[in-house]
């Protein structure tokens, strides 16, 4: 498959890769050809999930975002906010950053609450009209998850990558043969195919300014106070449990390294609440899990370096290819086990290969973190991510972390194949009601509605 690590991880901003990543990718996509064009007025549908959980998720931000010519891994969040304001105030918006039209939200932007579009539950609709209403563009696009986007017009296209990597595989058994028959450790090979993309140089690069990145977010969380936006009034503990752990010593409790774990995990996912910048990994509901590790790989694993931070994110990159190619990495589509279950599974498999797991260890590890997310459904509170998706990330990153471990207990055989558990999870995600998929109709969502 064709896909690179840094398909995976993408830098953009909270709270969400497919209802906010995905959407604002998709505005930007349509006004960028019509920037030079005779538009007088666009219209934006919102479909299925997105119109469901849209306003808790920011949606309908993203959207103003993208058609005004912003990108998700370039827009400021402190500058987000009010440029929409400013749209939603004054009833104008710059589209694609250069011509100002009129722009009536109510009018404009309309969530569809009961329509779904056949081909993926994250579905919008956006068109173009001319002075005088002719309609001159129109497209169709799905967030698929993770930030990815497909355009209708693109979706029953067969193209041919444009990049051939010299070692494809399509599965996690195509993976093992691969670094069996060839020599090499799992390490080894992705970074061989990513080297088809970009030069070995620019591959550091940019996997370090994804660590970066990540690393920056767990900061900015560490440092946040006050009340997460959206209505629940939920706290941001971080900053409160930061200053608690600095003050407390290591020695009688070895489970204070959990709690630093949980704390990173935290930051992450209160920033990403916030509408901060975060990085996809795999998702945006799920961006603290793989940072958390990394933390705990950087702050208690002896030995550990930068050039393990690169192998961790390729290895938790080959794995995530594997959900994205055989299952999906939407909750919309399979519940939270496609958001936080893959990012457990992707971080058991970083780790452990930077702590020495061999090959086949790594593949057990990687299945053992999915495996005990089966059936983890999505149900947000008012629709927002916070509850209980911030606390999830802690407990993703906390079972990555045990599932390494158990991992490179053994010898790498086991019972449960990693492709046998990812088609699981895809049938799994079949057969669970549409209510527990990002609808915020079921679960936590309807139980506890008087938050």
């Amino acid at each position: 498959m064709a896909l690179s690590v840094f398909d995976l991880f993408k830098i953009g901003i909270g709270p969400s890769s497919s209802h906010t990543v995905g959407p604002m990718l998709a505005a930007y996509r349509f006004a960028a050809p019509l920037r030079d064009a005779d538009v007088a007025r666009v219209h934006v549908d919102l479909y299925g999930s997105l119109a469901l959980t849209g306003r808790g998720h920011c949606t309908d931000k993203a959207v103003l975002l993208g058609l005004s010519g912003e990108m998700p891994d370039t827009v400021d969040p402190d500058i987000a906010d009010p440029m929409v304001e400013r749209i939603r105030s004054n009833g104008r918006l710059r589209f694609a950053g250069r011509t100002e039209i009129a722009f009536d939200e109510p009018r404009d932007l309309v969530f569809h609450m009961t329509e779904s579009l056949p081909r993926h539950p994250n579905a919008l609709r956006i068109s173009a009209r001319d002075a005088v209403g002719t309609i001159i563009a129109t497209e169709t696009y799905y967030s698929t998850g993770g930030g990815f986007v497909v355009a209708e017009s693109e979706a029953d296209v067969s193209t041919h990558d444009e990049v051939t990597v010299p070692f494809p595989f399509n599965s996690g058994t195509e993976l093992l043969a691969l670094c069996k028959s060839t020599g090499m450790s799992l390490i080894e090979l992705v970074t061989a195919n990513e080297v088809a993309f970009r030069s070995a140089a620019e591959t550091d690069a940019g996997l370090d300014r994804i660590w970066a990145a990540m690393d920056a977010c767990i900061d900015r969380g560490c440092k946040g106070e006050g009340i997460l936006p959206g209505g629940l009034n939920v706290r941001r503990r971080a900053g409160q449990m930061y200053q608690d752990l600095t003050r407390r010593p290591f020695f009688g409790d070895p489970l204070t390294v959990l709690d630093w774990v949980s704390l990173f995990a935290l930051a992450v996912n209160e920033e990403n609440a916030a509408g901060g910048r975060v990085v996809t990994a795999p998702t945006n509901g799920a961006a603290g899990v793989i940072p958390a590790v990394i933390a705990y790989y950087r702050r208690f694993v002896p030995g550990a370096d930068a050039q393990g931070v690169r192998n961790f994110l390729l290895v938790a990159g080959a794995i995530g290819m594997l959900y994205k190619h055989l299952a999906s990495l939407s909750a919309a589509e399979v519940g939270c086990q496609g958001e936080v279950g893959v990012a457990c599974s992707m971080a058991a498999a970083g780790l452990a290969a930077v702590m020495g797991g061999t090959n086949e260890q790594i593949e057990n590890a990687a299945e053992i973190g999915m495996e005990h997310n089966l059936g983890l459904t999505c149900d947000p509170i008012g629709g927002l991510v916070q509850v209980p998706c911030i606390e999830r990330n802690t407990m993703g990153a906390t079972k990555a972390i045990n599932a390494a471990r158990l991992a490179l207990h053994g010898d790498g055989t086991h019972h449960v194949p990693l492709d046998k558990v990812i088609e699981t999870m895809r049938q799994t995600g079949i057969d669970m009601q549409a209510k527990y998929k990002e609808t915020a109709l079921g679960g936590l969502a309807v139980n506890m509605v008087e938050c």
